[in-house]
């Protein structure tokens, strides 16, 4: 089942049923979706009013969990999960544009990273908390395309190595555009591609993942509630504009995507700082 999040009639965000034609019924009005709830006839979704599907409490993140990435960085296989988090704040909407930062140090090195997102939900009224690899995808409510847009400068060069600051600034975390229901989808078996502009980037399959879903639920869950409506960001394939020759980076007026299979396609535009700014002052 595909759920998405639209402005209701009142103004406020609801969870609606994504029919897959263009349309959608709501579910009863309520913080947490409930597919068993859809009321209302089919109404057409309109196509700039898509909000992310899901407002995370938090934000989790897992860096260098392809194996064909991590050779790309040159890095070894890491033992453990890498955990970073983004904030609240960097969520973004499908078709909402990314900003590149004015602080981006030195001239901007943007990059984009296609990546699979989990959605947290709970099993017999609890979430998660020091659960089992075995039992971890029972905690799953479902998934959804995510782009973990970086910051090169701040993650890896001047700013010393800040991930979160790098990863964290505002519309850094497009998601959508649909929450699939984990009962529709083998995390484990899924293509996942970027494009930039219409160019493929990135095009690999959820086989290559170093840690499973499940793997990584159970990890971080040990000592920590995974609160429902949590998003885990997976990791990113091979691919990323920091790794090639010559690099690649975001730019002004560009275009990027994340299609995942069985989930759809995440596009979202590029603005920069300076680009928004300019617009906002001639409104």
């Amino acid at each position: 089942m595909n759920l998405t999040r639209l402005p209701g009639p009142d103004g406020a965000p609801h969870f609606a049923r994504d029919l897959g034609d263009g349309t959608a019924r709501w579910l009863a009005p309520g913080p947490w979706p409930k597919p068993e709830t859809v009321r209302g006839a089919a109404f057409p979704i309109p196509a700039d009013e898509r909000l992310a599907p899901i407002e995370p409490p938090d934000i989790f993140c897992i860096g260098l969990n392809y194996r064909r990435h991590a050779a790309e960085m040159g890095s070894d296989l890491p033992e453990h999960p890498v955990v970073f988090m983004k904030p609240g704040s960097a969520l973004n909407h499908p078709g909402a544009p990314i900003v590149i930062p004015a602080g981006e140090m030195d001239g901007p090195e943007t990059d984009s990273e296609a990546e699979l997102a989990v959605v947290m939900g709970m099993k017999n009224g609890r979430p998660a908390r020091d659960v089992s690899v075995d039992e971890a995808l029972d905690y799953v409510l479902g998934y959804t395309c995510g782009n973990d847009v970086s910051a090169r400068r701040w993650q890896k060069q001047g700013g010393g190595g800040q991930w979160c600051r790098g990863k964290g600034f505002d519309s850094f975390c497009p998601l959508g555009p649909v929450l699939v229901t984990a009962d529709a989808l083998d995390p484990g078996n899924l293509a996942i591609t970027g494009r930039l502009n219409g160019e493929v980037m990135q095009s690999s399959h959820t086989r290559d993942l170093i840690f499973s879903v499940a793997e990584i639920v159970s990890f971080l869950s040990r000592d920590t509630t995974l609160r429902p409506g949590s998003v885990i960001l997976t990791g990113t394939p091979e691919g990323v504009g920091v790794a090639r020759d010559p690099q690649v980076f975001l730019r002004d007026g560009d275009v990027v995507e994340v299609e995942i299979e069985g989930v759809g396609t995440l596009r979202n535009p590029v603005i920069s700082a300076e680009t928004r700014a300019a617009a906002a002052g001639d409104a």
